[in-house]
């Protein structure tokens, strides 16, 4: 039987709930971190977007700063910092100074991508050549940064130097699982938002994995949907938000999380639907029942060594319900 007993950790793009405001999408992020905290999850980790008016997730590292002040034992972390954003040091810097405040809880999850359109790109590059491709060096540099004394350059982070800050290679294509075996270091791929290249990632990474000072053998970990409910039905209902996030998605429209539909298909259409279920396919739904098989399915094709859940659910207390049912299944309950 597949191995189901792994770890659980969260993702959250803190997204403004229809009638809600930017602050109160804070508090909610918080709300679910302590109660996520409080279950036993292993991470709580916060996306970075920039110009997207339904998320606020854009300054990345004072959200968890925000959220480490107000939990006690998950690790926080970025998913991720978007490195063409932002210049190592300074990165290493604002790590290194939740590292000093908050010891042994932090993460840092690094993707290739700016997080948002070409041109918002545009406005937060540091330079005028593409810091796209410079990212395998980047990751290089926040390493050394990290890393003991005796490896600093002329330019040190401090706080920063002899933190050994873990380091996670995001990705949503195989490029990704290429770098991340090549350093050895963990890999987190995007199937809940981009499956295509799920399996191919996963393999290349396993394969051509280099142990490291980091990590002796492969850790991977992919972030999927989770919509749980007591029952098929009511998870159904429920994914309807998560159907309306995806199809703002495809039509690039910036409209909140809104409530539960009865009826879909009276707002998209038949290639909307296409496109927004093809994006979302990567999805455990239902019962606890249906959850655990499916789960058990998941990891009979894929062994990951961790999930991370992300749950688009419009009322707050049934998006905690469904992490509390993720974690039972898992811890045998």
């Amino acid at each position: 039987m597949a191995n189901i007993n792994i770890p659980l950790s969260v993702l959250n793009l803190v997204p403004i709930r229809q009638g809600k405001d930017a602050k109160e999408a804070i508090d909610d992020m918080i709300d679910l971190a302590q109660a996520t905290d409080e279950m036993g999850y292993t991470r709580y980790w916060i996306a970075e977007h920039h110009n997207t008016s339904t998320l606020v997730s854009s300054a990345t590292t004072m959200l968890m700063k925000h959220t480490l002040e107000n939990t006690e034992n998950i690790r926080v972390g970025s998913g991720g910092v978007m490195l063409p954003n932002h210049a190592p040091l300074t990165v290493a810097e604002q790590f290194g100074t939740m590292e000093t405040l908050y010891p042994n809880r932090l993460d840092l999850g690094l993707g290739r991508a700016p997080g948002t359109d070409q041109l918002t790109a545009s406005a937060l590059r540091r330079s005028t050549k593409d810091p796209v491709f410079t990212f395998p060096e980047d990751v290089r540099s926040l390493l050394t940064y990290f890393g003991p004394e005796d490896r600093q350059g002329y330019v040190k982070a401090t706080p920063g130097v002899g933190t050994n800050i873990p380091v996670y290679i995001l990705g949503s294509s195989t490029d990704s699982a290429h770098l991340a075996a090549q350093l050895g270091l963990p890999y987190v791929f995007a199937a809940h938002f981009a499956p295509t290249h799920l399996e191919n990632a996963l393999a290349i990474y396993r394969e051509k994995f280099q142990p490291s000072e980091y990590l002796d053998a492969p850790y991977a970990m992919v972030c999927v949907n989770v919509i749980a409910a007591e029952t098929d039905e009511e998870a159904a209902y429920e994914s309807t938000t998560m159907q309306q996030f995806f199809l703002n998605v495809v039509r690039g429209s910036q409209t909140p999380l809104s409530p539960p539909v009865e009826d879909m298909d009276a707002l998209w259409s038949a290639q909307e639907e296409h496109v927004a279920s093809s994006m979302s396919s990567v999805t455990l739904m239902g019962s606890p029942s249906s959850i655990k098989q499916q789960l058990e399915d998941f990891q009979t094709k894929y062994n990951v060594d961790e999930l991370m859940a992300v749950s688009y659910i419009f009322d707050p207390d049934k998006q905690k319900r469904s992490y509390q049912i993720l974690k039972d299944i898992v811890d045998g309950k």
